[in-house]
């Protein structure tokens, strides 16, 4: 639980995290917090623990009524040929409201698409320009959901060169109601896809299962450890079922849970699952005490059978600072696999761009145009005078006895605006405004 967060007020920071520490079954002295509070009790229907409300998903609706394609994909709703080429852009629009099964991956108190979701994004895409393999894919910069409204993603595939190679790379930017995006565009991921090599065989999984000379490695507690990292997966994304080590070898079972095991079907290789395939690898770090690294460049990616709800999972090192990462299905039947996978540790800056998300104002100073000089052969003053008062100049108690009194209005009119004691800054505010407003 985050306690301290750029740009926002202490106060307000650590408030905050003793309600997220008290709302994961920490506990917090509430009299010490809110002195002199008493405990009430709650309202019964909206704070049980059961859901009633139906869920209405937001569809895409037909796309090709607007001379776009359909996908047919969960995150990627649309496609479009660019003329000239064959360049294509797939887009989809992300959020909590849609795609609510987001919300369980949530990294510093800030919900995040996995990299796991990018790498499907793009296999997806391959597959439609008859490239299925992904030669490499380097994640730039987290891909945030914010908490309300929504992001529009993009992933563009270029044309082939003379090999068949197509560069590849995922952007987004905020979206708003009118179905526009605003602000800039953020680069999240960048890449080739080439052909599927036809003529490689994918490693076939190990012959006994559990494997032969494999120490169980407990679960257990894992997932309340990673959320003390800062890694707050919901069960969506807790699939870790059972794990082995056999030297720097990992071996591990992951499942799909039951509310979203019938959306397999829709992905090539459901984003949670394959993220739960890659906890096995942060297993080890649990155990050490170190951090918690998450997937950086990608390196090999073949996907060979789609629509698993569960795998078996083989992780080892690369021999490049890296890890191998194979799966299987139930049967021991290849599904994809990871030639080389690189991790890097993610900080909570990297994830604090979206921290003023949520407001549409911002504080700014702008340096107001001086006006010049003034020249004037007459001069008044509205109020006391005192050393307002220029040569030539007349005072007058308010503007009545100014109108009233001149037969030619002067060139310069200065009104004094003295505080008023008393009173709250608002109500003062207010009224000084409305007096000045009252003289012009």
């Amino acid at each position: 639980v985050a306690v301290l967060r750029r740009r926002v007020p202490e106060v307000r920071a650590v408030v905050e995290a003793a309600g997220g520490f008290f709302a994961r079954g920490g506990s917090v002295d509430w009299s010490a917090v809110l002195a002199g509070g008493r405990r009430v009790e709650l309202p019964t229907y909206a704070f049980e623990r059961e859901r009633y409300w139906l869920d209405a998903p937001a569809g895409v609706g037909d796309v090709t009524a607007v001379g776009l394609g359909a996908t047919g994909h969960p995150l990627l709703g649309a496609v479009v040929e660019l003329a000239g080429s064959d360049r294509m852009v797939f887009s989809g629009r992300v959020s909590l409201a849609s795609q609510g099964w987001l919300a369980d991956h949530a990294v510093y108190g800030t919900v995040v698409v996995p990299g796991a979701a990018l790498v499907e994004l793009v296999l997806r895409a391959g597959d439609e320009v008859g490239c299925g393999r992904l030669e490499e894919l380097t994640l730039q910069a987290p891909l945030v959901v914010p908490q309300v409204g929504a992001v529009r993603l993009q992933v563009s595939v270029g044309e082939a060169d003379a090999e068949g190679r197509r560069a590849v790379g995922i952007h987004s930017r905020p979206h708003d109601p009118a179905g526009v995006g605003t602000g800039e565009w953020t680069a999240h991921a960048d890449g080739v896809l080439v052909e599927a090599d036809v003529d490689v065989v994918p490693v076939a999984c190990v012959e006994v299962w559990p494997p032969q000379g494999a120490g169980v490695v407990g679960v257990g507690d894992f997932y309340e450890v990673l959320a003390g990292r800062g890694f707050d997966y919901g069960p969506v994304f807790r699939g870790l079922r059972r794990v082995w080590r056999r030297g720097d070898e990992v071996f591990a079972e992951v499942a799909l849970p039951e509310e979203v095991a019938d959306a397999a079907d829709a992905f090539g290789l459901h984003p949670a699952l394959l993220d739960a395939a890659l906890h096995a690898m942060s297993i080890a770090s649990a155990e050490e005490g170190s951090g918690t690294p998450v997937p950086f460049a990608w390196s090999g990616v073949s996907l060979h059978a789609v629509g698993a709800r569960a795998l078996r999972v083989r992780i080892a090192p690369d021999g490049r600072g890296g890890v191998t990462v194979d799966l299987f299905d139930e049967a021991g039947l290849p599904v994809a696999s990871v030639e080389s996978l690189i991790l890097r540790e993610v900080s909570p800056e990297q994830l604090a761009v979206r921290d003023d998300a949520d407001s549409l104002f911002g504080v700014e100073w702008v340096s107001a145009v001086g006006g010049g000089s003034v020249e004037a052969d007459s001069w008044a003053v509205l109020g006391a005078g005192g050393g307002l008062l220029a040569e030539g100049g007349r005072v007058f108690a308010d503007v009545d006895a100014l109108v009233a009194s001149a037969d030619e209005l002067p060139g310069v009119v200065v009104l004094e605006c003295v505080p008023v004691e008393g009173g709250s800054v608002p109500d003062v505010v207010r009224g000084q405004l409305a007096g000045v407003l009252g003289v012009v």
